[in-house]
């Protein structure tokens, strides 16, 4: 069984520092310096940009923007927001694509283990929660996702809505999608669910996604194994 190194990098912490930390770990390994990995945190509030980011899904306000090396469009990171950040080799099976539907699986194991029934929607980026047109009940997105894959090992990942204020997507097209909603476990749920309370199930589906032996690893020991 393979291994995967769960390291919580707690709250409130600045995008650029987390996304150097990928790139370092990236490096090792993809020189089988060390297993595959997950970066578990909350980011201060931030909007980043993928690719695919589109001119008029940007902020009109001149409200900051990071743009990134990941697929996908903008969208928002903060408080109350569980990011995970899997650097994985791929191989065998798991392609770019298989990856992708690995992760959205997660997340909507994830939502399930909460009691919140997600899914996939054709065309649409991401898992959702399906809504209801008789009774004007927009689609709503939970959960993120977007990637890149360099020399076969996986960098960025997703982004699961726990307890967020959804106020911070009034600014931005959030991944691009028009005509649904964004919304949260707290919300779907009437009861209040914080990041503490979802990453040991996150942990746990990731694990048993990758068939991996699921770890602690501090970041002060990270670059020492």
């Amino acid at each position: 069984m393979s291994e995967l190194a769960i390291v919580r990098l707690g709250v409130d912490v600045p995008y650029e520092q987390a996304w150097d930390l990928q790139r370092r770990i990236h490096a090792r390994r993809v020189a089988d310096g060390m297993p595959d990995a997950c970066l578990m945190l909350e980011h201060a509030p931030v909007y980043t940009a993928g690719r695919r980011t589109a001119p008029h899904e940007r902020p009109g306000d001149g409200t900051p923007v990071i743009d990134v090396d990941r697929g996908g469009r903008i969208t928002w990171h903060g408080p109350g927001q569980l990011v995970g950040y899997p650097i994985v080799r791929l191989g065998g099976r798991l392609d770019v694509v298989a990856y992708v539907r690995l992760l959205e699986e997660v997340l909507i194991q994830v939502c399930s283990d909460f009691g919140v029934r997600a899914g996939r929607i054709a065309g649409r980026a991401g898992v959702w929660a399906v809504g209801d047109p008789s009774h004007g009940l927009p689609d709503r997105q939970l959960g993120a996702i977007g990637i890149r894959v360099a020399r076969g090992v996986t960098m960025h990942g997703y982004a699961l809505n726990c307890a967020n204020d959804p106020s911070w997507y009034n600014r931005i097209s959030p991944c691009g999608i028009e005509g649904a909603g964004v919304s949260s476990l707290s919300a779907e749920t009437g009861r209040r669910i914080v990041v503490d309370d979802v990453i040991p199930y996150a942990e746990k589906r990731l694990a048993e996604a990758l068939g991996a032996r699921v770890f602690d690893l501090p970041e002060e020991d990270l670059f020492r194994r």
